[in-house]
């Protein structure tokens, strides 16, 4: 009875025993499944809800150097066209010296920042111009202006346009009509015909190098003449004509000219005959006939961006010794270099950023007089039609130099 009676029990534990043995097997047997567990990802600089920002490469110390020195708003770099040209000028010194200003160095030093396509100098590379100087002493200058100048571009793989000026191998003439620097002539042809001097432009014509020779870049072609006196021959200014007029410049998007002086006078102690090319009015016609959009100058040793008609004329500063003033205007003396931005879509096709090299300012139009009356015709600021003149400029104008000098 008392088995009975404990026997639903026992029958319970038992049953429960067993269930658990076999639970215990089967939690053994069965893996309990597997939870997933996130795997962070690694930690990036860039947000994915932000655009990469591509930064430019770092500068060369000495550059940077001088960017930093710029102050706290730094160094202005202006749009990047759809070709860049850096533009330089007068960069000689004392006559025969084989050392050059600093800022020359400074100017050189900052390309990297600025990283034009293309350099081009307005003349007066060397400090010759001088009939004493012994051919050791202009070979010694030449070799300076390589160190501190071309052996830098072309370690660098710029092209550089240039033109040659009075102080590199003047084309004055003597009584009997031979070159009064001939040896200085004979030597600036000697450097530029070395290979190893390869200024690394792409020739169109070579013509005469380095006094006549065209070059292209991109859709623009580049025409330089002997401007290191105030008179091309006759038989060269045929050649120009000829290659203006020829298909190759004609198909091209722009045509610019260089040459060491300038049509008109600009600058206090230049602004004379013989210090700016004869028939001024002439040239610039037949300019203006071919398109020529640019005409880049030296030797005045003042910046100033003006026009004449149709035609640009850009008067570059001086990065060398001995910077002079504009005429009418304040005796401020400038040093200075221009970046050059040409967008082909745009009707200005050009947009000119110059700084003063010392202080590293941009130069503002607003900066230099709205037009300037020298001995040979008036040149209006770039951003002044001779329409905006007012009454009282046009009579200062006029009186000074007669209508014919002061219209389009």
């Amino acid at each position: 009875m008392r088995f009975r009676q404990f026997f639903p029990q026992i029958f319970f534990g038992i049953t429960l025993a067993l269930c658990l043995s076999f639970g215990l097997h089967a939690c053994q047997s069965v893996k309990s499944p597997q939870i997933p567990v996130a795997v962070q990802p690694e930690e990036t600089t860039v947000s994915q809800t932000q655009p990469q920002i591509v930064s430019q490469p770092s500068l060369p110390p000495e550059t940077a150097a001088i960017v930093k020195s710029a102050g706290s708003e730094g160094l202005f770099n202006p749009k990047r066209g759809d070709v860049r040209l850096l533009a330089i000028s007068d960069l000689n010194s004392a006559y025969g010296s084989t050392d050059y200003d600093p800022e020359v160095d400074k100017g050189m030093a900052l390309i990297p920042f600025w990283q034009p396509d293309l350099v081009l100098c307005g003349g007066d590379m060397v400090a010759g111009q001088k009939a004493s100087l012994s051919e050791k002493q202009i070979r010694a200058m030449w070799a300076a202006f390589d160190d501190h100048i071309t052996a830098p571009l072309r370690r660098s793989k710029l092209p550089f346009g240039f033109t040659i000026g009075n102080h590199d191998a003047s084309s004055s003439l003597g009584a009997k009509g031979n070159f009064i620097y001939q040896k200085e002539r004979d030597l600036a042809t000697e450097y530029w015909n070395n290979p190893k001097h390869d200024p690394g432009v792409q020739f169109v014509d070579r013509f005469e190098f380095p006094f006549y020779y065209t070059f292209e870049y991109k859709d623009i072609f580049f025409l330089v003449w002997d401007g290191s006196s105030s008179r091309i021959p006759k038989e060269k200014l045929e050649w120009v004509e000829k290659t203006l007029a020829s298909s190759k410049a004609q198909a091209a998007k722009m045509r610019v000219l260089l040459g060491h002086l300038p049509l008109y006078g600009i600058a206090v102690g230049r602004n004379t005959p013989g210090n700016v090319m004869d028939d001024a009015d002439g040239l610039r016609t037949m300019l203006e006939r071919y398109k020529v959009h640019t005409y880049l100058s030296g030797h005045q040793h003042a910046y100033y961006p003006g026009h004449r008609g149709n035609l640009q004329l850009l008067h570059l500063g001086l990065l060398g010794s001995g910077p002079r003033p504009l005429i009418d205007s304040s005796p401020r003396r400038l040093k200075s270099l221009t970046v050059i931005d040409i967008n082909f879509n745009s009707p200005e096709l050009t947009t000119y950023t110059t700084y003063d090299i010392q202080t590293l300012k941009v130069l503002q139009y607003e900066q230099f007089p709205r037009f300037l009356a020298g001995h040979n015709g008036i040149v209006l600021r770039r951003d002044v039609e001779l329409n905006e003149l007012t009454s009282e400029e046009k009579s200062f104008c006029v009186n000074r130099l007669g209508s014919k000098l002061c219209g389009a």
